[in-house]
């Protein structure tokens, strides 16, 4: 069954049905912006930080035009693969890595992926990737505020969320969305990452991502589900 899926066709059969469903779920439900003026007022392009487990419409984040081209860092695993055959169905462009908190960055390509992810941003891209690493969620990694640091390009924290939606019982509390309901799209302010930061300025930098992802998606949950509820 591994050897099946992981088969070229099947993979491609799988990205394509899966684009498919999430453009059903975008443009079937009801949608809300804010700030509503965000595609008129940032500056582009920007790294576009989400939490695990909650990017799945992030592909519907891209308008029309140069300014709004992005691409997306998504794993080298087997999983990724799927993803990353959707996200090119819906017009992202991928750069394959993923970070670590241990020694293993090289093994999961982050090494790699770093500059890829410099050089598209230098050639006007926004760069996606989730903020927290692999198994520890929601707890924000260095590696995003060093992309930021490096390119000079402001982070922008992004959170989507639907009212109906299936919560996975797993590691990052993955929010599956389904059709014909409310999509809300909250952004953060511009975060800026000095380029001679220091270790404590990093430190700093990393935190404020992680207040503003948790304070967006809390907002976003919010306004789907209109009451205060607590987000998955």
């Amino acid at each position: 069954m591994k050897r099946i899926i992981r088969s070229p066709a099947v993979q491609s059969a799988i990205g394509s049905t899966a684009a498919w469903y999430l453009r059903l779920v975008w443009y079937s439900s009801r949608r809300v912006i804010e700030p509503a003026n965000l595609y008129e007022s940032a500056q582009w392009p920007v790294v576009v930080a989400m939490w695990h487990g909650q990017h799945f419409l992030t592909p519907f984040i891209k308008r029309k035009g140069d300014q709004y081209r992005t691409k997306v860092l998504i794993s080298r695993h087997s999983d990724g693969e799927l993803n990353a055959r959707a996200a090119e169905n819906l017009g992202i462009g991928t750069i394959r890595g993923s970070g670590s908190h241990g020694n293993d960055i090289h093994r999961k390509g982050g090494a790699t992926a770093f500059p890829k992810m410099i050089e598209a941003l230098a050639e006007g891209y926004n760069v996606a990737l989730t903020a927290d690493v692999p198994k520890v969620s929601r707890v924000v990694g260095l590696g995003i505020v060093k992309l930021a640091q490096h390119s000079g390009r402001p982070i922008r924290a992004f959170a989507i969320a639907s009212s109906n939606r299936k919560v996975l019982n797993n590691w990052d509390r993955t929010a599956v969305n389904l059709p014909f309901g409310r999509i809300a799209l909250v952004v953060s302010d511009p975060i800026i990452v000095p380029r001679d930061a220091d270790d404590a300025t990093l430190q700093a930098k990393r935190r404020e991502v992680e207040r503003e992802l948790n304070r967006i998606t809390a907002r976003a949950y919010e306004i789907v589900d209109r009451t205060g509820s607590t987000p998955p």
